[in-house]
């Protein structure tokens, strides 16, 4: 064999071993959920081996199957809100929260509808995702009782369902209005559906005026004092790929067959709305944004939404740091 094909074997057999001696971030990921788009990124660009880590993920079946599996330390880390991981402290199940997007969704009626804006919404049958303590129910909520003076569970009929199932009915002509998640309205948007109020412009109604998140990657306190390091690699790791979604129209391509889209206005729509919920920073004037959140989300949805918590623990959240792996942001500044 010829030297440098030796060479190039043995620097290959070499990677290969250090890449499965990196240690694994196992992440639970909803089955066909839009973060799996992520996901594909960090694999394809081997985002997690030039970070020093070797993604797992585990496919589950909902959000609650997310949250058992990270109970039960099945997996390291899962997507979801804020709000939970809220709730878990309050009742000393040690969470932490780091922030990834601010996307949300809106209001939207049907494409020939009478409606033009909250205060036509008298006797309409309006479909809600996320069941009656959702986040952008209870912020539409406090934004009619602000803005119109009306509680709008007096003015509407509200359709609790899942969110393909409401835009599904959307289609079919069966509900006038839905309130659906991100990627549920930006698909309504696409076929050409009428925005009625989206949740971005439902928090600046109601006096937040800096980009919040909503949802990112949650995990154990317990985990993240074993693995400080580990963790803030794949923070970084997952900050590298959002960047390449939010710079490169080529990685939309690629990665469009994971989309399962009907159309080019669908895709588009998907990608534009993705794009404008990557949260952009969190510092202590988002954080202090949050906590007014907070207070109006608990003062709407009270207990069943809090889970007794009346204020936010300003010291669940965590960013990546270089040197540190990840910090802490208190009231008081990052440490």
């Amino acid at each position: 064999m010829p030297h440098y094909l030796i060479v190039l074997l043995i620097a290959f057999i070499a990677l290969k071993a250090s890449a499965e001696d990196y240690p694994d971030v196992r992440v639970a990921t909803l089955q066909h959920g839009t973060v799996n788009w992520e996901m594909d990124v960090i694999r394809h660009h081997h985002l997690d081996e030039k970070n020093n880590f070797t993604l797992a993920v585990m496919p589950v079946g909902g959000k609650d199957s997310s949250a058992v599996a990270l109970q039960s330390k099945a997996v390291d880390l899962m997507f979801s809100d804020w709000i939970w991981v809220n709730r878990q402290r309050f009742n000393n199940r040690m969470f932490g929260f780091s922030p990834v997007s601010a996307a949300a969704g809106g209001l939207y009626a049907q494409p020939d509808s009478a409606v033009r804006s909250l205060s036509d919404l008298y006797s309409q049958r309006v479909g809600i995702a996320g069941g009656s303590v959702d986040k952008s129910w209870l912020l539409l909520q406090a934004y009619s009782k602000q803005h119109l003076g009306r509680d709008l569970k007096e003015l509407i009929e509200p359709v609790f369902a899942a969110p393909p199932l409401l835009n599904k009915l959307m289609y079919d002509g069966k509900l006038a209005l839905s309130l659906n998640f991100w990627h549920y309205s930006a698909k309504l948007k696409a076929r050409g559906f009428k925005p009625i109020i989206t949740v971005d412009e439902i928090i600046k109604g109601l006096g937040v005026d800096t980009q919040v998140p909503l949802v990112g990657w949650v995990f154990s306190e317990e985990w993240r004092k074993a693995n400080q390091q580990l963790l803030g690699q794949f923070l970084i790791a997952s900050q590298q790929a959002r960047h390449i979604l939010l710079t490169s129209d080529e990685e939309w391509q690629r990665i469009r067959p994971l989309m399962r889209v009907e159309s080019d206005e669908v895709f588009l729509a998907l990608k534009q709305s993705y794009r404008e919920g990557v949260l952009r920073q969190f510092g202590l004037s988002e954080l202090n944004a949050l906590d007014s959140l907070y207070s109006i989300m608990a003062k709407e949805g009270g207990a069943a939404l809090t889970g007794g918590a009346e204020q936010l623990d300003r010291t669940l959240f965590w960013l990546p740091d270089q040197n540190e792996g990840v910090i802490q942001l208190e009231a008081g500044g990052a440490k």
